[in-house]
C-alpha cells in the first residue's frame, strides 16, 4: 500500500482526499489551514474529511517550518500531494516523500499559472480551462505534467459555476492517474513555459470597474467575481455600485463611460464600445438596485461607472 501526505484546502482538496482514500492510498497526515473568520467559507472542510476518516490533521501557519518538516519526514510517506494548499512548499518538504511530490492546478497547465486560476481564465474571456496534476519543484507550477482535463467555460458561466467543473476535473485526474503513479510509469510531460503566464492573487479591491473598458470585458468581469467572490464594483455619484449578474445585449450608443440606465423594466448597461449589457443583479449602498427604484435610488437618468 502506498503511503501519502496531503496539504490540501477547499472543494477540490476535500474531493482529492477522498479520491486518495477510494484508492486505498494510506493518508499519513493532512496539512490544512484554519479557516479564517474574516474569508467568506463557502466550500467544504478539509479538517473534517480527516476526522471522519480518523486521519491525524494539523493546521501550522507556517508548513515550511523545521517542526512541521520533520512531523512530515516521520511519516515516510511514499508521495506528497497538495490540493488547493495555499502556501507554497518549499525543498526541503518537496524531498521528504520518497517518490514525489505532487500538486493538483486549477487550469491547463502551463497556461494560468499561479493563484486564482480560474478567476483569471473568465475574466480573459477564455472558452476552457482544466485540472492538471504535474509533479512540484521550488517554481510554483512548471513542473512535469501527469495528466489534465479540460472542462468547458460557457459566455455566462460564472467563476463559481466554472470551479464546480475544474472540482469535478480535478478529481478525475487524480482517480485515474493514481494506478500510474503507484505502479511507477505515469507520464511526466515537461512543460512549454512559453504558452502560457504566471498570474498573481487577487485582492477585493481588484473588483473596481474600469468604466471605459468595452461590453464584453465587463461582462467577464463582473461574471468572475460575482458571489461568492467579492464582486465588481464602481464607486459613483449615488454610492458603491456591485454588479453581480450581467448578460451581453446587443449594441447601443456609445459612451464615455459605461452608464447605467433604467428602461424596459430593466437595468442596462451601455459600455464605451457601444456594446450593451443587461443587468440582471446589482446592489448600490448595500441595497438591491432594480429597474423599479432606479429613478428613486439614483435621482438622475443615468449613472456613470
Amino acid at each position: 500500500m502506498s503511503r501519502a501526505v496531503v496539504f490540501a484546502y477547499h472543494n477540490v482538496g476535500v474531493r482529492c482526499l477522498k479520491a486518495l482514500i477510494g484508492r486505498g492510498v494510506e493518508v499519513a497526515l493532512v496539512v490544512t489551514h484554519r479557516d479564517n473568520p474574516n474569508e467568506n467559507i463557502w466550500f467544504a472542510s478539509v479538517a473534517q474529511v480527516a476526522r471522519e476518516h480518523g486521519i491525524a490533521c494539523i493546521t501550522p501557519d507556517d508548513p515550511n517550518a523545521p517542526e512541521v518538516v520533520e512531523q512530515i519526514q516521520a511519516c515516510q510517506a511514499d508521495f506528497l500531494f497538495s490540493f488547493y494548499y495555499r502556501h507554497m512548499l518549499k525543498a526541503p518538504l518537496l524531498a521528504a516523500a520518497k517518490r514525489g511530490a505532487y500538486n493538483m492546478h486549477g487550469s491547463l497547465l502551463p497556461k494560468y499559472r499561479g493563484r486564482v486560476p480560474i478567476n483569471w481564465a473568465v475574466i480573459h474571456g477564455e472558452t476552457e480551462t482544466g485540472a492538471t496534476l504535474h509533479q512540484m519543484n521550488v517554481k510554483p507550477d512548471n513542473g512535469p505534467v501527469v495528466d489534465q482535463m479540460a472542462v468547458p467555460i460557457l459566455p455566462d458561466d460564472t467563476a463559481d459555476e466554472v470551479f464546480a467543473k475544474v472540482t469535478v476535473a480535478a478529481e478525475m485526474v487524480l482517480w485515474r492517474s493514481l494506478p500510474g503513479l503507484i505502479a511507477g510509469n505515469a507520464p511526466h510531460l515537461q512543460q512549454d513555459l512559453s504558452l502560457g503566464s504566471y498570474f498573481g492573487g487577487r485582492k477585493p479591491e481588484d473588483g473596481r470597474i474600469d468604466g471605459t473598458a468595452p461590453a464584453a470585458q465587463l461582462h467577464n468581469f463582473a461574471r468572475a467575481l460575482t458571489r461568492p467572490f467579492p464582486g465588481a464594483f464602481a464607486d459613483t455619484t449615488a454610492g458603491r455600485l456591485l454588479l453581480w449578474k450581467t448578460l451581453r445585449a446587443g449594441i447601443a450608443a456609445p459612451a464615455a463611460r459605461a452608464e447605467l440606465y433604467s428602461a424596459e423594466s430593466r437595468l442596462w448597461l451601455r459600455c464605451a464600445d457601444g456594446g450593451r449589457l443587461a443587468v440582471l443583479e446589482a446592489e448600490l449602498d448595500g441595497q438591491p438596485l432594480t429597474a423599479d427604484n432606479f429613478a428613486e435610488r439614483v435621482a438622475a437618468d443615468a449613472l456613470a461607472l
